[in-house]
């Protein structure tokens, strides 16, 4: 992967308009999800358009630390992995997953299931995130995980452990990546037992799930369920590789042209995304209508265009939390109040974007409401000019760069981005290829 070298900060002047096409890169979600599955099917899969960033760098290394064999096909985005057949040749490892959320959950409970001793750790946020819904599952059926810092959180050590009970249940009102992780992981085990999972309280970002279940079936496992209380995994049934499967393009990623389109006025075009993609970020347009953009979508594409007065929003967005932060941006240049509601997972991501969203917001000038589950924000006259800090979150780079756009009912301002870098983690090279639909 071949990193931009970005300095210290970015300097992003006002823009007049945005149009133009954008090849977008693969998706994170599907990516990482793709990796480990493939490691642990049976037969050799390759795989095609697979992200370039620093969050799949830390899933393949990690797969390289288990003893699974994988080859770049040149300098291409092309990916050859050797399945395991369910078992990882190296039974003693320490993985770092760096701030990689997609990484350590099913990493975590693969390894706890198929037994050796591995110790887990990342970057000081990531040591911050929770993980204990998905440890006390995994204690809860046999699993010998501990915590080697403080409880509830990472690092920690996975020892061969006994699975006794097949009959499990895990909180899904924190993260839906504590689910897709037992969900994975499953089939390892249920070989002669079929396994239930039941989901205590109501699961978050349902979409994600989707995307498990659908990349589960492409590998040969079908996951029955009660709508989204009960999932229930046959007994069985194995990961056998597909061959080969095309990334989709990131529909979070997206996220960010689509909404200079709709700011702009565009037309702005993205490709690699379809409409009946199995991302749930495909849903983004759906925003975007509502506050008054036109949509356009064919087989490969999505196409945004308005006349840039943007309406205000007041929706729910639970089940696109990563793209709904677009949105708050693209809500500086509506033509009122918008509340993005029933966001409380934002607490937990790469920083806490309730709190870091807010405080950058007020720097342009809103007004800003925040509460446990909500953010409100009431656009200014006219947006100041304002060094924005990333919290190390690629997304709150990417997002705010949109504050740049002159829209009908206001100009865009000049922006400083701290730490442009940390793009790197999903999106290495978006300020070179957002520069490519800029007309000043």
């Amino acid at each position: 992967m071949k990193t931009p070298h970005y300095p210290s900060f970015i300097e992003l002047n006002p823009v007049t308009r945005m149009q133009g096409i954008i090849q977008l890169p693969g998706s994170k979600s599907i990516s990482n999800r793709t990796l480990l599955l493939a490691a642990l099917a049976q037969g050799d899969t390759e795989i095609n358009g697979l992200l370039a960033s620093d969050d799949t760098l830390i899933m393949l290394n990690a797969l390289q630390a288990l003893g699974v064999s994988w080859q770049q096909k040149g300098i291409t985005q092309d990916y050859l992995v050797h399945g395991t057949a369910g078992k990882f040749p190296i039974k003693e490892a320490d993985i770092f997953v760096g701030n990689a959320g997609t990484a350590i959950r099913p990493l975590v409970a693969a390894l706890s299931l198929l037994g050796g001793d591995y110790t887990i750790h990342g970057v000081h946020r990531m040591h911050e995130r929770p993980i204990g819904d998905l440890v006390d599952a995994l204690q809860r059926m046999g699993a010998e995980v501990a915590y080697t810092g403080i409880a509830g959180f990472p690092p920690l050590h996975i020892k061969r452990g006994h699975i006794h009970s097949f009959a499990w249940q895990v909180r899904g009102d924190v993260s839906s990546q504590f689910l897709t992780a037992l969900l994975m992981a499953a089939p390892l085990i249920a070989r002669n037992q079929n396994i239930t999972i039941d989901v205590v309280g109501e699961l978050i970002s349902k979409p994600y799930i989707e995307i498990t279940l659908n990349l589960m079936q492409r590998f040969g496992v079908t996951v029955q369920r009660d709508g989204w209380k009960k999932f229930i995994i046959m007994a069985g049934q194995n990961y056998h590789s597909p061959g080969s499967i095309q990334v989709e393009g990131d529909a979070s990623s997206a996220s960010y042209f689509l909404a200079a389109g709709a700011i702009c006025g565009g037309p702005v075009r993205v490709t690699g995304v379809r409409s009946n993609s199995i991302q749930g970020d495909i849903r983004f347009v759906d925003a975007l209508e509502k506050m008054g953009a036109s949509i356009n979508m064919g087989d490969n594409f999505i196409e945004v265009r308005s006349n840039g007065a943007l309406k205000a929003i007041d929706a729910d967005f639970n089940a696109i939390p990563d793209a709904a932060m677009t949105i708050a941006i693209a809500a500086l240049f509506a033509d009122g109040r918008s509340v993005l509601r029933n966001i409380a997972s934002w607490r937990v991501k790469e920083t806490d974007r309730i709190t870091a969203m807010a405080a950058e917001l007020i720097k342009l000038g809103a007004q800003v409401e925040t509460g446990d589950e909500y953010l409100a924000i009431t656009p200014p006259a006219r947006l100041k000019p304002a060094s924005i800090a990333t919290y190390d979150d690629h997304r709150m780079a990417m997002c705010f760069s949109l504050a740049t756009l002159n829209g009908t009912l206001r100009a865009g301002t000049k922006i400083r981005i701290l730490n442009p870098k940390c793009v790197a983690k999903t999106f290495p090279d978006f300020f070179d290829v957002f520069a490519t639909i800029k007309q000043y």
